[in-house]
């Protein structure tokens, strides 16, 4: 199953970069994370980057992700994030950097049956 990784901060596309490279360095997750661009709109420049695709099949990459994220959010920044996980079943959480007490529980508790 893979899951989508959308990021809302102040700067997305510097936050979509931030967690692309956070979740690279994770061994469970090296070539196993995509990121995913869609067209420029009139106006734009370049093709954006706007979401990161995960594949979390199985051997525990579920449990991987949630732990990931609950360190990724606990390192310092400059502004708030906020990620959405979405699966291709239409589950879908959001996780807010300054209102999550235990990322992991909530991941793993809205996902665990998705596959």
């Amino acid at each position: 199953m893979d899951v989508s990784l959308v990021v809302d901060a102040d700067d997305p596309d510097e936050g979509i970069a931030e967690l692309y490279d956070w979740l690279r360095q994770e061994p469970e997750f090296r070539g196993r994370v995509t990121p995913v661009s869609r067209e420029p709109r009139p106006g734009e420049l370049g093709v954006l980057t706007d979401m990161l695709s995960v594949a979390v099949g199985g051997g525990g990459a579920l449990t991987a992700l949630a732990t990931s994220l609950k360190a990724f959010f606990s390192q310092p920044r400059r502004s708030d994030v906020r990620i959405t996980i979405r699966t291709p079943d239409g589950r879908s959480v959001e996780i807010d950097a300054k209102r999550v007490a235990d990322v992991e529980a909530l991941v793993l508790g809205t996902f665990e049956q998705a596959g």
